[in-house]
């Protein structure tokens, strides 16, 4: 019981100092911009997208606006993680924290979901506006499942985010290497991934000349499972109508859900029973 009044105490201590700092400060005004604005105008009926783009329904402005929360959300978790760890460990606040009557476990997770909720509790209220945006603009409100699907995915999305970033912060020794880490990550997954599929590709002998290849994107398919973002868009966009939805098998999809939510956080609170600080 004690165990547990000095979690919940803690995580909102945590959750207070996250949600007024500079960081959030910034983020904010991105976030309203990313997601409220870019709903908005995939939801315009009178919007002239680029390419063959086109929007069947709601569903598919939560697809195409995924792209923003990308860009966002998943950045700020990383402004907001990336010395969550290593900072208390340097200044000694983390010899304090350890003294307290919590195990190390929940000291570990109220770290995690600090970094977590603070971004993840914004990202889902204006996600939860937007659901009124689309229903202005286009006249029809999201399905349930359709809103369940791309809050709680998101949600989820911004976990893996965190996790990642707890780990790298916990790997860094000072505050130089854990930024280095926390951006390489978010970098790797938001801008290389492609560029890291199509040399994976050319090395199994898949023809990467052409994208818009089938056998190429089903190749990009199984290589997406591999990535955050890759797994947070397969989801997305299997709730788009039957010709759109992916090749990959829903299984694969689940599958690498699963395993994206329990692996990094498993390894990060493994990490932290061990930390020595």
């Amino acid at each position: 019981m004690a165990s547990s009044f000095v979690f919940i105490r803690l995580l909102v201590h945590d959750l207070k100092s996250k949600m007024i700092s500079p960081r959030m400060v910034i983020l904010y005004p991105l976030l309203v911009l990313f997601i409220l604005g870019s709903v908005w105008g995939f939801a315009d009926p009178n919007a002239s997208l680029p390419g063959s783009i086109s929007v069947e329904g709601a569903s598919t402005v939560m697809f195409l606006s995924s792209l923003f929360v990308l860009l966002s959300a998943t950045l700020g978790v990383v402004l907001v993680g990336f010395d969550s760890i290593s900072k208390p460990r340097l200044t000694g606040e983390l010899t304090i924290e350890l003294a307290q009557p919590i195990s190390r476990t929940l000291l570990g997770i109220n770290h995690l979901f600090g970094v977590w909720l603070s971004v993840a509790i914004p990202v889902g209220v204006l996600q939860f506006s937007s659901l009124w945006i689309i229903e202005h603009q286009m006249g029809i409100f999201p399905s349930l499942s359709d809103s369940f699907t791309w809050i709680g995915i998101t949600a989820l999305l911004l976990l893996w985010y965190a996790s990642l970033q707890m780990i790298a912060s916990s790997m860094a020794q000072d505050l130089g290497s854990s930024v280095t880490f926390g951006v390489a990550t978010w970098m790797l997954f938001t801008l290389m991934w492609l560029l890291v599929t199509v040399v994976i590709a050319t090395i199994l002998g898949v023809d990467a000349t052409n994208t818009a290849d089938p056998t190429f994107i089903r190749f990009q398919e199984h290589a997406d499972l591999f990535s955050p973002n890759g797994v947070y868009q397969l989801v997305l966009q299997n709730r788009l109508p039957s010709v759109s939805q992916p090749t990959v098998w829903d299984g694969w999809i689940n599958l690498a859900v699963i395993g994206w939510t329990v692996i990094p956080v498993a390894y990060y609170l493994r990490r932290f029973r061990k930390l020595k600080p």
